[in-house]
């Protein structure tokens, strides 16, 4: 079994390789990118030890410290998917504590679950999709041209049986088809295809509980007791091709072996990205109002991370080796602010750097996902060439590091107001005045459509 944990494990990556995956989306902050690198590497580590030791090792629980914008999200995303692992995230203002109406703390363990559950089969799906697409052709042409079925006498007690034979003129006008089917010459086409409705009623739930709580989902155990209806619906061929599709995929995707598979990766690999801690953080001594609830949500996250054992309606997960990311602005609270017991789940914190002007360049030229890359792709779409000047990019950040220091620092979240409001006309008019032309962005031009703004804080507040 552990061998094949280790193969579902994502590439092995060092720490050094997930930092340098890391600065294609994120520039700058070193010191979080290295923490969070170490702990993915220690989790690989993990498992290469004895089963003894394996289960004594916990994770390295992380805080993130800093503004907004500056790519504490980022980087947990971008992780996820780098390691190929179960991610979710959360905001703890979302929690309330037990007993009052809002989702519990054991909420984000079912969705991560849930996650999971959805990424396997999606993995599976792609491993059966030529063998599903096979099985796809035969059943549209098994409609267009269903087989010649004759009866034959059964030897053994007497009756007429029928059997479907497939003769060579068949046969031949049979693979035509398939060769008009794979050339797209019959999506037009209209079939009568027999789908599948169930029978059963809609039905509510009261009470203060979800059916995941109930360890069940009520809609699938009456769905399964309640008899199948077919009925006839007609649809072209290309509709049918998609329907099907979701049928075969689903009968060739061993659904016992996903479940098993995915709840592996939840306890194995699984990261849970918890925002806005901060906001959940009192002034400890203080007593009443709305500290108390703080307090309550923090005192019921605490079993999940320091490790529990959550009810979902897939099995029971076990969160001991779940990673948990925390990350929060802390303008008002401090990390000290979290009861003790909390704390000490999170034992790495790191502190995330402001972005300067210097930065802000970078953010909108180096990344894969530049907005400058992003601009210049949509409006491509509409034949339009868009050119910035290196000029124009400096005068973008500058103005970007302005209004963050005069107004609110939302860090690099203030280029994406910034560029909409400067490309604002061209992206209105492309289609009708700049179609087969190029439009060359100047510092000029970001002057002109955005000094104005600058200059009068009021509108500034409000307009970017």
């Amino acid at each position: 079994m552990m061998k094949k944990l280790r193969k579902s494990q994502a590439r092995e990556l060092t720490p050094r390789e997930i930092v340098k995956e890391l600065d294609k989306y994120i520039i700058g902050q070193n010191a979080a990118k290295k923490s969070v690198a170490i702990a993915i590497r220690n989790r690989w580590r993990r498992l290469q030890t004895s089963d003894q030791m394996r289960e004594e090792i916990m994770p390295n629980n992380i805080i993130l410290i800093g503004p907004t914008g500056v790519g504490k999200t980022e980087i947990a995303r971008r992780l996820a998917k780098l390691v190929n692992a179960p991610f979710i995230k959360v905001e703890a203002s979302k929690f309330t504590e037990v007993g009052y109406v809002g989702r519990d703390v054991e909420s984000m363990v079912r969705d991560l679950m849930e996650f999971s559950v959805n990424m396997l089969k999606g993995e599976k799906a792609d491993e059966v999709q030529d063998k599903a697409t096979r099985q796809v052709e035969d059943r549209i042409l098994d409609l267009l041209l269903p087989p010649i079925r004759r009866k034959q006498q059964n030897e053994q007690n007497s009756q007429a049986v029928e059997d479907a034979v497939e003769t060579d003129d068949n046969k031949a006008t049979r693979e035509k088809f398939r060769d008009k089917l794979r050339n797209g010459e019959m999506e037009d086409r209209v079939l009568e295809l027999d789908v599948t409705t169930s029978s059963m009623p809609a039905m509510q739930v009261f009470g203060p509980f979800n059916t995941e709580e109930m360890g069940m989902n009520i809609q699938e155990m009456f769905g399964n007791i309640m008899p199948k209806k077919t009925k006839k619906r007609k649809m072209t061929i290309a509709e049918a091709r998609a329907h099907i599709m979701q049928e075969e995929t689903q009968k060739l995707i061993d659904t016992d072996s996903v479940l098993k598979e995915a709840l592996e990766r939840v306890e194995n690999s699984g990261i849970v990205f918890i925002d806005e801690i901060d906001k959940i953080a009192g002034e400890r001594g203080h007593s009443g109002g709305p500290d108390v609830s703080r307090e309550g949500v923090q005192r019921d996250l605490l079993p999940i991370v320091e490790g529990s054992t959550v009810l979902t309606k897939y099995g029971m997960v076990k969160t001991d080796h779940i990673l948990f990311i925390a990350s929060g602005a802390f303008h008002v609270a401090k990390p000290s602010d979290l009861i003790p017991e909390l704390q000490g789940r999170f034992p790495i914190r790191v502190e995330l750097e402001s972005l300067t002007e210097e930065d802000f360049v970078k953010i909108l030229t180096i990344p894969q996902n530049a907005l400058i890359t992003q601009y210049t792709a949509l409006l491509a779409t509409e034949q339009v060439t868009l050119n910035f000047n290196k000029d124009a990019i400096r005068e973008i950040a500058k103005l970007a590091a302005e209004v963050n220091s005069q107004v609110e620092n939302i860090g690099a979240r203030r280029l994406h107001t910034i560029m909409t409001t400067l490309l604002e006309e061209i992206l209105f008019d492309a289609p009708d005045k700049y179609s087969g032309t190029t439009i060359n962005i100047t510092r000029d031009m970001v002057e002109d459509a955005l000094s104005g703004i600058i200059k009068n804080k009021d509108l500034s507040r409000y307009v970017l």
